[in-house]
């Protein structure tokens, strides 16, 4: 069983919800609290051993690798005036050399799409995928529990989560299977189904584990929903050779691609903050008593 040691990370999305600041931030580089969104992703990638990171980007994201690249005249004021602490949080992010790749998906075709576009960079072994719009919050990151689980099963890993019942056609939903180590096995994919013809009420939630057979799949697949080569649509083909199994994450997810979502992660993440938690209660509370929404 080879090692799962490079992730993919599709950032090369417009970020039309976020408008007018997206015009000129990319959606991965708005900030929760103090760092931005790509970087709590990458972080919980290096826990779980990650030490290749590859970002499939797009036009105007050349900031991101930039953000992953030294500067060098930041670094030098920062020496020149004593302040060791925000020199050493800037080292201790620093992706080492050659750990970190870039790559362009020149139109925007789908998920799916954007993930073959990786296919020379990760080569024949297993990668992880992290979709950036989602961050998780959880004493053990997700990534680290799917990859102890994928180290018993091998295979393909794919983190879940419980959803309301009667919402499973919002979500590609997972059949549930045997308990295998930290999760279960999968019985079978559904994309959206109706609360009536859905297997569980266990939601894709953002986190994979593929095989590398997964490319020549995308490479010939098919449109599918959206007009667009769909990564769900590429997993049902590879399920019919190989084996999946899902990792129930219990944490907590906040999807940063909506504005709720955006708000509530900069919330909980100032909370989880033991240097501005007691302040930011203290606001957010006369903050509850004296605004009142816009007519």
């Amino acid at each position: 069983m080879k090692k799962v040691r490079k992730a993919v990370f599709p950032v090369a999305g417009l970020g039309t919800r976020f408008l007018p600041a997206t015009k000129a931030i990319p959606k991965e580089m708005l900030t929760v609290v103090d760092r931005p969104v790509i970087q709590y992703v990458v972080d919980e990638a290096q826990e779980a051993g990650i030490d290749h990171l590859i970002f499939v980007t797009g036009r105007n994201k050349g900031v991101i690798e930039d953000y992953f690249d030294i500067q060098v005249e930041l670094s030098n004021t920062l020496a020149e005036r004593g302040k060791t602490a925000e020199l050493k949080l800037l080292d201790d992010l620093q992706p080492k050399p050659g750990t970190a790749s870039f790559t362009r998906q020149q139109a925007p075709l789908g998920l799916g799409h954007a993930i073959w576009c990786a296919r020379d960079l990760v080569g024949n072994e297993p990668f992880a995928i992290l979709l950036p719009d989602m961050i998780m919050q959880a004493e053990r990151g997700c990534l680290a529990e799917m990859v102890a689980l994928y180290e018993k099963t091998g295979g393909n890993v794919i983190s879940v989560e419980e959803c309301d019942p009667q919402e499973t056609h919002k979500y590609g939903i997972v059949g549930k299977g045997d308990a295998v180590g930290n999760g279960f096995k999968i019985t079978g994919m559904v994309e959206k189904p109706k609360p009536e013809d859905a297997p569980s009420n266990f939601s894709i939630s953002g986190r994979y584990i593929l095989q590398p057979e997964i490319f020549d799949i995308l490479a010939t697949q098919e449109k599918g929903a959206g007009n667009e080569i769909q990564l769900t649509d590429g997993m049902l083909k590879l399920a019919e050779s190989q084996n999946f199994a899902a990792y129930p994450f219990t944490g907590r997810t906040f999807d940063c691609g909506s504005k709720e979502g955006f708000i509530e992660a900069n919330v909980a993440f100032a909370l989880y903050r033991p240097d501005i938690r007691e302040k930011v209660i203290g606001n957010m509370e006369k903050l509850m008593q004296t605004v009142k929404p816009a007519e």
